[in-house]
């Protein structure tokens, strides 16, 4: 595991050469929430890397349901029974196995690998705007149709789970990457992830943290030549 750290935010990679899964600790005052659980076996590391910080873990705040991004999630309930686990009410039901559309939504199968054992159900179901700690959540439907990125109102880090990627080049969920195509395989619904990018950019992060990748200082430029891409691609 390699630790990055930007002011109040430490990105955990898993197997960062290979295929980069990142996981985030957020640092306030007292406490840290977890940003997504990483893989199955992560948990352990996940927990040193807090305990090195001398906090405690209180949230565990998810954007997603693929595995990558839920693996350990059981494995830190049994050892974070105090945490409060937030996730968007669409996206929990794909993580208790349902994959049924609702009204509205577009009939494209909802790709991507799902843990099929999990136990732990989210205490909290976020909605747009909703604050965890210093986060401020963002609906950013796309790559699942419940997916949601995280805003620090302090520093204005975007923590945007799979809705961008910058390994590989920054690119929108979806648009085809040669050196890393797994997220837009995954990807569910093309044109709402292109609109999410859009609302993301107009947040102007300070600084953009992913699900796959590095972190990337002042954004916005990439954020706009990504958004173009995905565009040609679309039409």
């Amino acid at each position: 595991m390699r630790i990055t750290k930007e002011e109040n935010l430490f990105q955990l990679s898993f197997l960062p050469r290979i295929f980069p899964v990142n996981c985030y600790l957020v640092e306030e005052e007292k406490e840290l929430t977890l940003i997504d659980a990483a893989l199955s076996y992560s948990a352990n590391s996940i927990l040193q890397a807090a305990q090195r910080l001398g906090k405690p873990i209180t949230r565990i705040a998810l954007t997603h349901a693929h595995g990558d991004h839920v693996g350990a999630l059981d494995s830190l309930r049994a050892a974070l029974p105090q945490a409060k686990v937030y996730m968007s009410r669409r996206d929990a039901k794909l993580l208790a196995g349902n994959f049924e559309f609702e009204a509205g939504e577009p009939n494209t199968p909802i790709k991507g690998s799902f843990a099929k054992s999990l136990t732990t159900k989210p205490d909290v179901y976020l909605e747009d705007g909703d604050r965890v700690g210093s986060l401020q959540a963002v609906a950013a439907p796309g790559h699942t149709p419940g997916m949601m990125a995280f805003l620090d109102v302090r520093s204005r880090a975007l923590i945007a789970g799979d809705a961008l990627v910058t390994r590989g080049g920054v690119a929108v969920s979806g648009t085809f990457k040669l050196f890393f195509p797994f997220p837009a395989f995954a990807t569910w619904h093309k044109k709402t992830a292109l609109e999410t990018a859009k609302k993301l950019k107009q947040l102007s992060p300070a600084l953009l943290a992913v699900g796959h990748g590095r972190m990337l200082r002042n954004p916005v430029e990439a954020l706009g030549r990504a958004i173009e891409e995905a565009e040609k691609a679309e039409s």
